[in-house]
């Protein structure tokens, strides 16, 4: 595999939004970075539907009276889904550098799924 397929497929990490358009304008015929950019945003969405779903369920809970405690409890599993996240995020920059295409922790099938082409 070459260096520069390898180094494409991580900018699609290491720089989400300017990285993806590069990969997607440039590196388009890529599949190796084509792959490595649905793994990108899909972390990054998975990332945003975590941390926007507790947003949600805390404004819901915040109603109920001492339901404050609830929505701290919730924060702590919340901090802990977004550190395995970024966890699954690092992983997913080192298959790339390695050149290895293997699905992202917790967000393989959602990638598998994005219609980015």
């Amino acid at each position: 595999m070459k260096s520069s397929n390898r180094t494409s497929a991580f900018i699609a990490y290491l720089l989400p939004v300017i990285g993806w358009l590069y990969v997607w304008i440039f590196r388009r015929k890529d599949a190796f970075a084509m792959y490595h950019l649905r793994q990108a945003i899909a972390l990054l969405l998975l990332l945003l539907i975590v941390f926007g779903g507790w947003a949600v369920a805390a404004w819901v809970v915040a109603w109920i009276p001492y339901g404050f405690v609830f929505s701290m409890g919730m924060f702590a599993l919340v901090i802990a889904a977004g550190l395995g996240i970024i966890i699954a995020w690092i992983i997913g920059m080192l298959n790339a550098l390695r050149g290895l295409i293997v699905p992202a922790p917790f967000a393989g099938s959602l990638a598998a799924r994005l219609p980015i082409n």
